[in-house]
């Protein structure tokens, strides 16, 4: 899972007018993809000839954005760029604008050190890679049971709801301590959370739905704790109710949505490229590297990563002010040909390891990656071992792709076999 922001979007927020010595003009934000696979198209040339460049978001407001994988890598590492909303200006300039309301209690992922720090240092020892693996096995039979169910099913069915999202949604409830009868709702209200077109009286409501369900999950783990985080955080005693309630619908809404879509993303990809698909069947211990391929290659936070300039920055030759909204590309840095090796528009499960950017970097990368990595090693080797002639039941240009969604992926995936 990545550390989403699963409210706002790039478009959402405005900030003051970029300003550079040489007062480049603004272009329209890349948004569209021409290939379900790939960054827009206007990254390539963005990364050659202006890695860092003003630009006009959907709705008017104005901002940066920094497509090159080392200027993002640079952006998402310095303590001048915030993530909290607080200090956004929502338009006009930084002198004479009222910031936005703070972040709700515990959406840590929208705060700066030391609030942000008091929350994750909790957390980081529920998400070791020693805990992830001992999980494996528990991982590996909710698979085992759901790829059981598909195959006795008749005809065509959704990936999407038999198996890509399910698994990781009652990993994460069974790791919270969610009761496995309410699954179906928590997938359904992060569903709305994440939606790039609701209004902001639709996201308060659905925040307020997610959080009074938490609360009163907390409540009950404080008189009868169990051995999970929920439970882990009540008995800490260093969290309010509305905080445990903030994280506990934060790594609900991160620690299923997104694995569920690289699941079923990650199969429609390697469907489509049966000779990078052969290559892992004759090979499965190709399949941790393909794993780290898939993370680069797809990078389903499909709008970056965004960060508030907290005073003046100089960033490539260019004035960041005090306030702007910059947006740090992790599609676009992922393909950057002066990291990666060979052609970085390209899916190739041998490619020699380097860092990617899909888990973000920097104090606020992902903390449940280790998790999301666990998770899709189980699903992907044990799906493609299963059926071995696993194919699109519909023409690719049929699949419905999440593209007004924060977190990428497809609404479907009809399969057959």
């Amino acid at each position: 899972m990545t550390s989403t922001q699963p409210t706002t979007s790039p478009d959402s927020t405005t900030g003051p007018e970029p300003a550079t010595g040489a007062q480049t003009a603004a272009r329209p934000m890349p948004m569209k993809r021409s290939c379900p696979f790939s960054a827009p198209e206007e990254f390539r040339a963005l990364r050659e000839e202006a890695p860092v460049t003003p630009v006009t978001f959907p709705d008017g407001a104005k901002g940066w954005v920094v497509s090159r994988y080392a200027d993002v890598r640079a952006v998402l590492a310095d303590p001048r760029f915030g993530a909290n909303r607080r200090r956004m200006q929502t338009g006009g300039t930084a002198q004479d604008e009222a910031p936005q309301p703070p972040p709700r209690p515990g959406m840590f992922i929208m705060m700066d050190p030391p609030e942000h720090t008091r929350f994750r240092r909790l957390l980081t020892g529920q998400f070791t890679v020693r805990r992830m693996q001992k999980l494996a096995p528990a991982v590996e039979r909710i698979v085992a049971e759901h790829l059981d169910a598909m195959a006795g099913a008749e005809g065509p069915v959704d990936l999407v709801q038999a198996f890509a999202l399910p698994v990781p949604s009652l990993v994460i409830c069974e790791l919270l301590g969610v009761p496995y009868a309410d699954r179906e709702q928590f997938q359904e209200t992060a569903g709305r959370l994440l939606r790039l077109d609701a209004s902001p009286e639709e996201v308060l409501q659905t925040q307020k739905e997610m959080d009074q369900h938490i609360h009163q999950l907390a409540v009950a783990k404080r008189a009868h704790p169990t051995d999970d985080i929920l439970s882990g955080l009540v008995q800490s005693e260093q969290l309010t109710d509305e905080e445990i309630a903030g994280v506990g619908a934060l790594l609900l809404l991160a620690g299923h949505e997104t694995t569920a879509n690289m699941i079923a993303l990650g199969t429609m990809c390697l469907l489509r490229n049966p000779g990078q698909l052969a290559a892992l069947r004759a090979d499965p211990d190709l399949m941790d590297g393909a794993i780290e391929e898939l993370l680069r290659y797809l990078t389903i936070v499909q709008y970056g990563l965004r960060r508030t300039a907290l005073e003046d920055v100089e960033l490539d030759g260019h004035r960041i002010e005090a306030g702007a909204t910059v947006v740090a590309s992790l599609t676009s840095g992922n393909r950057d040909v002066t990291h990666f090796s060979g052609d970085p528009d390209a899916l190739d499960v041998s490619r020699p390891y380097s860092p990617h950017l899909a888990f973000g970097h920097g104090v606020h990368q992902c903390i449940g990656q280790q998790l999301a990595r666990v998770e899709m090693k189980a699903a992907l080797s044990a799906l493609i071992e299963r059926f071995p002639t696993l194919r699109l039941a519909v023409p690719e240009d049929q699949v419905p792709m999440r593209d007004n969604m924060i977190v990428y992926g497809v609404h479907k995936l009809p399969v057959t076999w």
